[in-house]
């Protein structure tokens, strides 16, 4: 099989598809002949990230769509099959970390807003796509869990919890989709750079004045860095190389794993 077309013909729901992660898996997959279905709850981002698709000569469109809204995502997933005609993969990406803060000081209403997002919504997406698929009794779905939900993290209980979540929510749904000729597994990055996760993760672990990490932003970088046994933080680029591999007929034998995109942190 010529790599650089293997998934020719196939259609990816990507979810939170204007976001970095989103965006890199898009490129990826456009590039190695997927057609895209861009699905996020930001409009700008949503806009800017297919541009970029269509830059690069891909077969995208782009969808507005909350995911915690069961109604909206179902007539979007109906106007995605209407263009598409299927769904054979699924990045089910869409995310929201939330607030640094040591769990005595979290709010409830902040936890539930990442609960409903991560947890709820990756669930409304999970359920409605592989009904589709099992339908068409095949399908492969990859969900973003973290690090953060492998070994939780200090000042981020809301996001650790949703991402333990998101892992036990990928190693049933294997079990029960598997008779359907359905794969799904998760990834879990750990430090993710340069840009705006990065950057925000560390200002605002900066920012909390914990035992854990130092008040200056600078200097809690150098700190996450000498956490990773690679010393550096990965690339969404090679986040891409894991997803895009998970989807492959490469990976053919591959379901209810989570692999960690981590640099070495176990």
């Amino acid at each position: 099989m010529n790599i650089s077309k293997r998934f020719e013909g196939h259609t990816v729901l990507i979810t939170g598809g204007g976001g970095d992660i989103g965006l890199a898996i898009a490129k990826r997959l456009a590039r190695e002949g997927a057609a895209i279905a861009l699905l996020d709850i930001d409009t700008r981002k949503l806009s800017l990230a297919l541009d970029t698709l269509l830059e690069i000569n891909a077969t995208a469109e782009s969808y507005l769509c909350d995911i915690t809204n069961v109604t909206a995502l179902e007539k979007t997933l109906k106007e995605i099959l209407e263009r598409f005609g299927s769904i054979e993969m699924l990045f089910n990406n869409a995310g929201y970390q939330g607030e640094f803060l040591p769990i005595h000081k979290q709010s409830d209403e902040e936890f539930n807003k990442v609960i409903n997002i991560n947890v709820v919504g990756a669930f409304n997406v999970l359920r409605l796509v592989s009904a589709h698929m099992v339908d068409r009794q095949h399908g492969s779905i990859v969900n973003t869990a973290s690090m953060a939900g492998v070994q939780g993290p200090p000042n981020m209980a809301a996001y650790s919890a949703s991402k333990f979540s998101v892992v036990g929510l990928t190693e049933t749904a294997s079990k029960d989709l598997a008779p359907y000729g359905i794969r799904v597994n998760a990834i879990s990055p750990a430090f993710v750079g340069p840009g705006f996760m990065w950057d925000r993760q560390v200002k605002l672990q900066a920012e909390v004045d914990s035992q854990y990490y130092a008040n200056d932003p600078d200097e809690v970088a150098r700190q996450m860095i000498a956490s990773v046994p690679m010393r550096r933080y990965g690339t969404v680029e090679e986040i891409a190389g894991a997803v895009s591999y998970l989807f492959s007929d490469d990976a053919s034998y591959i379901t209810g794993v989570n692999i960690h995109i981590s640099g070495g942190i176990n």
